[in-house]
This record gives structure tokens, C-alpha cells and sequence, in this order.
């Protein structure tokens, strides 16, 4: 799966209302919406310079969520996936 196609996948998710599962593993509407803008910018600056940008982007969603208490779960694991993403293709491009 492509760069672009798991940040857009991670965009959606964190766009749609959160559900009982998630707010009991500490998502607030604030952060899911915080974490949708910074992954959202991310893909917008990856579209319109290429994904060899992917160097200059340092996200830290993983420490954004240990800061806030985010245990395990769909949301966490799909924020991870785009945090990992980034940093492979920050040492592939």
C-alpha cells in the first residue's frame, strides 16, 4: 500500500465521529481532530512537492498520543501506521 493511500486511509478514519470503543481508550474529539489536521497537512505537502519530502517530515503522533494517554486500539494502531510510514519513506526517498 502506498505513502498516500495510508495517509488518506488515516484521514478518513479520524474524520468520522469516534465511537465508545475509542473514547474509552482516551481519544477526545480534540485529538482526533488535532491528529487529523497534522497527518492531513502532512499529505498535502506530499502531494504537491512528491513523496521525496517524506525526508523533511519529522511527525511525532506516537508521542503525541503517549502524552494524552492513547491506549491501544483501531485509532492508535492506524496513527502508527502512518507515523512508520513516514519514517520508512523518510530513509527510502
Amino acid at each position: 500500500m502506498g505513502l498516500l493511500t495510508i495517509l488518506d486511509e488515516a484521514v478518513a478514519a479520524l474524520k468520522a465521529p469516534l465511537g465508545e470503543d475509542d473514547r474509552a481508550q482516551g481519544w477526545t474529539d480534540d485529538l482526533r481532530r488535532e491528529l487529523q489536521e497534522e497527518i492531513s497537512v502532512n499529505r498535502s505537502v506530499l502531494r504537491r512537492h512528491g513523496t521525496g519530502m517524506a525526508r523533511h517530515l519529522r511527525p511525532r503522533l506516537d508521542e503525541w498520543m503517549d502524552h494524552e494517554g492513547v491506549r491501544p486500539g483501531r485509532l492508535r494502531n492506524l496513527v502508527s501506521d502512518v507515523q512508520r510510514s513516514l519514517a520508512e519513506a523518510r530513509t527510502t526517498t
